[in-house]
């Protein structure tokens, strides 16, 4: 029978860990994204665009852009 340890050497192991990384870095990447889009919305409010033209020139959600919005006031 496998011990931890013995399993952890396995390639199966090594692949399952390996793509669980890379899934976990693209995710926080893609949050990253997110939050320096929704950052730029205040700005973006302060000089006259609409928060669908945000919305639609950034790529997010107009959800996002009005709840910032929202939080701004």
């Amino acid at each position: 029978m496998f011990g931890l340890n013995e399993l952890k050497q396995t390639r199966v192991y090594q692949e399952a860990k390996a793509e669980c990384l890379e899934e976990s870095l693209q995710e926080a990447l893609q949050q990253g994204l997110e939050q320096g889009k929704l950052a730029a919305v205040p700005l973006l409010l302060k000089v006259g665009m609409k928060p669908e033209e945000i919305a639609e020139q950034l790529g997010i959600d107009l959800a996002a852009v009005e709840k910032v919005a929202q939080a701004q006031e």
